[in-house]
């Protein structure tokens, strides 16, 4: 008859591997998702930016469409002459 003590061994290393293949599962998910809160939902955690922030891109996009009209103007005019 099988001995009580050889069969809870048995157990055991059944449980050490069972658990090490829950830590490579749990490594290979974390390398290829983001987490956000603790749950992982496969795409990165949306960026907020300050009102300042958004003032000082939207100024700057401003500018820069500013200065393509002008050029813009400036090759239509030279192309009138």
């Amino acid at each position: 008859m099988v001995n009580i003590a050889s069969l809870v061994a048995g157990l055991r290393r059944e449980r050490e591997r069972a658990e090490h293949e829950v830590q490579r599962l749990n490594a290979a998910i974390a390398a290829l998702s983001w987490k956000r809160a603790g749950k992982v939902t496969g795409r990165r955690p949306k960026r907020t930016l300050s009102t300042a922030a958004r003032r000082r891109i939207a100024a700057a996009q401003r500018a820069r469409w500013a200065k393509w009209k002008a050029e813009k103007s400036k090759k239509a005019a030279k192309g009138r002459k």
